[in-house]
C-alpha cells in the first residue's frame, strides 16, 4: 500500500492506523512461508480507507483507497499468500500484495503484511449511495468476509453560512460539516499554510458533532494559503469471519485554497 506523500501542511493527517497496515515487523529469521487463508485464520485484519483530497496531487496513488491487511507475529514465518487467493470488494477485484520477508531499511528480519487493496473514484462514490463495504478473500481452503457498516461514501468537509471557502475574512470563524451526515469524526483538526510559506499554522477548532468551527486569527497575514482540514473515525464491523478479528479506520483530509482578506 503506498499512501500519500506527506506534505509540509499535511501533518494534520493521523495517518499512523493507515501505515500499521504496511508495517515491518521482526519475524522468525526472515523466513517466508506460503500460507492458505485457513492457515492465516488465527490472525487479525486490519482495515483502513483513505480518501485524501489534495489540492497539489489530487490524483496522488493511494489517496483514495481500501485496504486489508493481515497481521505479523514476533515469532515468525512471514506469511505469503497463496497464488489461488483472490479478493473482492463488493464484488470488483481487489489488488493483492502478497507479502513475505522484506530486506527494506536493511532490516532482513522483517515481515512485509500480506494484504489486498482497491483504489475507488472519488467521483463515482460522491455520485453513488452509501453502502456497506463488503471485501471477501477466498482460495481452496477458506473464505473470509469482512463487512464495514456504510463505509462506501465520499466524504467531505462542506462549507456553510456566507460567504464562500475561497475568501475567509481575518479575525472571523467559518463552519464546515462533515458529509455523510450521520458520521461524527474526531477530533477535527485544521492546518492553514501561506502560500510559499514553509510552516503550517494550527488553527483552532470548536466541534459540535459533525460541525466543524475555525477560527482565522488577527494575525494571520493577508495572502493566499491552503487550508487543509482532516478527520477520522474508528469503521463500524458489521461481520467479521475467517480471521480472529477485525478492526480499522476511515480517513479523510481536504485542501482548501483560499485567500485571507482583511
Amino acid at each position: 500500500m503506498t499512501l500519500p506523500a506527506p506534505s509540509p501542511r499535511r501533518t494534520v493527517s493521523r495517518l499512523t492506523a493507515l501505515g500499521a497496515l504496511v508495517a515491518l515487523t521482526g519475524c522468525g529469521g526472515g523466513e517466508t512461508k506460503v500460507m492458505s487463508l485457513a492457515e492465516l485464520s488465527d490472525r487479525s485484519l486490519t482495515f483502513a480507507l483513505a480518501d485524501v483530497d489534495d489540492a497539489e496531487t489530487p490524483d496522488a496513488q493511494g489517496a483514495h483507497r481500501f485496504t486489508v491487511s493481515y497481521s505479523v507475529t514476533a515469532e515468525g514465518p512471514c506469511s505469503r499468500f497463496a497464488d489461488d487467493v483472490t479478493a473482492t470488494l463488493n464484488g470488483q477485484p481487489m489488488t493483492l500484495v502478497s507479502g513475505g520477508a522484506s530486506d527494506v531499511g536493511g532490516r532482513s528480519e522483517a515481515c512485509e503484511n500480506s494484504r489486498a487493496y482497491f483504489n475507488f473514484d472519488p467521483a463515482a462514490w460522491g455520485r453513488e449511495p452509501v453502502e456497506d463495504i463488503t471485501v471477501q478473500l477466498q482460495d481452496a481452503t477458506s473464505t473470509v468476509r469482512l463487512v464495514v457498516l456504510k463505509a462506501k461514501a465520499k466524504r467531505k468537509f462542506t462549507f456553510q453560512g456566507e460567504g464562500t471557502p475561497d475568501k475567509l475574512r481575518v479575525g472571523q470563524a467559518y463552519a464546515f460539516l462533515w458529509e455523510p451526515a450521520t458520521e461524527v469524526p474526531g477530533p477535527v483538526e485544521a492546518l492553514l499554510l501561506r502560500e510559499g510559506g514553509r510552516a503550517p499554522g494550527v488553527l483552532s477548532v470548536t466541534q459540535d458533532g459533525n460541525k466543524a468551527t475555525i477560527d482565522i486569527p488577527a494575525g494571520t497575514p493577508q495572502a493566499n494559503h491552503t487550508l487543509t482540514m482532516g478527520a477520522d473515525l474508528v469503521g463500524t464491523v458489521g461481520e467479521c469471519t475467517g480471521v480472529a478479528s477485525c478492526s480499522g479506520a476511515i480517513f479523510h483530509s481536504q485542501d482548501f485554497v483560499l485567500s485571507v482578506v482583511p
